[in-house]
């Protein structure tokens, strides 16, 4: 099988499992970077389009002739951020071609979203384009297929899909989460760009409600941004600075080793993550991850009090309702930390990613439409 993947960068939310199908195809199998490296764009991320699979396509004529004919002649592409013209160029040359738009969702903000240029931009080239040819649709966010159907697009084309991290499979979750004592102080974790729709303020206002109903608790909040200051000041307001601390902005390396010492993250964004890396991330180092129901990774990883927690989004009363639980029941920690990291293992890790996508596309060359029940590439 020859298989191709499109999108603007190689960044640290997508090397995993490139690395991974790069394993299984060896040389059938290409990532195509559609733009000149931008840092800020992949958001502080790596830059790993040194990787042997890797072509520029806009390194000079020849690589771009090169991603052209791949897009036309590969068994199978997927389609990223930025890769419209070569999807298109597929859609026209090899329509038969089975072909993966993969993205996030494109209502984020409702039917607003369908005046933007990028929008009406997508629209019209899924109806010239993509409609009729051999198109499907890997939803990175768990409300993707949901917009495809309010959209009349993709509909039962659309499968899971993701960020994935990098899993540490030799992480001892059971040695890193024993015993844990009733009286113990327990550690939370925030990390993010300090942005209105992460709502950095949710945990401040959690840790005065907390604190003010005499639980023991610290909270440590990792990141920087434009609403810092005012975090900032609002837990002086608050008084909880003697159990809130601001950690700054740290290398993604260090803040994976800080989730290792912290027993919960708290993951608050609402609707405009569109899937928010760090639940992966945090999952997979043994925290127990309470998360808006709002964000678009979240009903894809969590079952609520299975292998995490989820609150609604920007609901300050059912956030507490989550931690307090926790704080209540410390034992709970454990059981929920160790099914998190075994659904980051077993179902959600690159590997598995990869895996899945080449059984798909199997299934679909053959006509055979039995699905997986749950991971990537299941049906959404």
């Amino acid at each position: 099988m020859t298989l191709t993947v499109f999108a603007n960068f190689l960044n640290h939310h997508q090397v995993q499992v490139m690395d991974q199908l790069y394993n299984l195809l060896g040389n059938d199998f290409h990532f195509v970077v559609t733009l000149l490296s931008d840092q800020e764009y992949m958001k502080g991320g790596g830059d790993y389009s040194n990787r042997p699979y890797c072509l520029c396509a806009l390194k000079d004529k020849s690589t771009y002739t090169e991603a052209l004919r791949l897009s036309i002649e590969s068994e199978a592409c997927v389609f990223g951020a930025d890769s419209c013209e070569f999807a298109i160029a597929r859609a026209k040359q090899n329509p038969m071609g089975i072909s993966f738009e993969m993205g996030e969702r494109w209502l984020k903000r409702g039917w607003i979203n369908v005046m933007s240029p990028n929008f009406l931009r997508w629209w019209l080239n899924y109806i010239r384009y993509f409609r009729k040819a051999n198109f499907y649709r890997l939803c990175c966010s768990a409300f993707a297929s949901t917009d495809m159907q309010k959209l009349h697009t993709y509909e039962d084309r659309c499968y899971k899909w993701g960020y994935f991290t990098y899993v540490d499979e030799s992480f001892d979750i059971e040695t890193s989460m024993e015993d844990i004592p009733t009286s113990e102080v327990i550690a939370f974790m925030w990390c993010g760009r300090y942005l209105g729709w992460k709502h950095p303020e949710l945990p401040v206002k959690m840790a005065a409600r907390l604190k003010a109903e005499g639980y023991k608790f610290m909270l440590d909040m990792y990141g920087h941004g434009s609403v810092f200051d005012m975090t900032k000041r609002l837990a002086k307001q608050l008084n909880v600075e003697d159990v809130v601390s601001f950690k700054g902005n740290l290398p993604n390396e260090q803040i994976l080793k800080a989730m290792r010492k912290h027993k919960v993250f708290l993951f608050t964004s609402d609707q405009n993550e569109g899937w928010g890396a760090v639940a992966n991330e945090s999952m997979s180092n043994g925290c127990v991850l309470i998360g808006s129901d709002a964000i678009g990774s979240i009903p894809y990883l969590l079952v609520d009090g299975t292998n995490g927690l989820v609150f609604e989004s920007c609901n300050l009363d059912s956030l507490c309702e989550k931690v307090k639980y926790l704080l209540d029941n410390p034992k709970e920690l454990h059981r929920l930390s160790r099914n998190g990291i075994t659904t980051m293992r077993s179902i959600w890790s690159p590997k598995n990613a990869a895996k899945n996508l080449i059984y798909l596309i199997n299934q679909i060359n053959s006509q055979d439409f039995s699905i997986m029940l749950q991971g990537p590439c299941s049906k959404a």
